[in-house]
């Protein structure tokens, strides 16, 4: 029985899962997408989800929490003044998980990862 077993360990040791999530989820407020593993995006969800919520009161407490997490000052600037704001009408559902295909090599189910409110400007060409 599967009972009791709040997250995927994704074949790694305890290190090694939460540096593997700590730069998944860096990434992401980073590049607002990245493309990854189905396993890897869930858990990365989860992580991100929670930073976005606690990020949107931004006191000493919040940031220093959310800082042993992030390691990069920019990224975790970028969340406070830029990503929790845009977000803070929303009530959770931060992030979106879109389906690619399976990898070639390992047949592995690929996905993409990204915030639902784009803070970026995204160039449109007209042709």
């Amino acid at each position: 029985m599967n009972h009791r077993i709040g997250f995927n360990p994704l074949s790694r040791t305890a290190a090694e899962r939460s540096a593997l999530l700590q730069g998944l989820v860096t990434s992401l407020f980073r590049y607002e997408r990245i493309e990854t593993t189905q396993a890897k995006a869930l858990e990365a969800r989860r992580k991100a989800e929670k930073m976005i919520t606690r990020a949107k009161v931004d006191s000493v407490h919040n940031r220093r929490i959310i800082d042993k997490n992030l390691k990069d000052q920019s990224v975790l600037n970028k969340l406070f003044t830029v990503i929790a704001p845009a977000n803070i009408d929303r009530n959770g559902g931060y992030t979106r998980i879109l389906k690619t295909g399976y990898r070639r090599g390992d047949a592995a189910e690929m996905c993409i990862l990204e915030l639902v409110v784009k803070t970026t400007k995204e160039e449109k060409t007209d042709k």
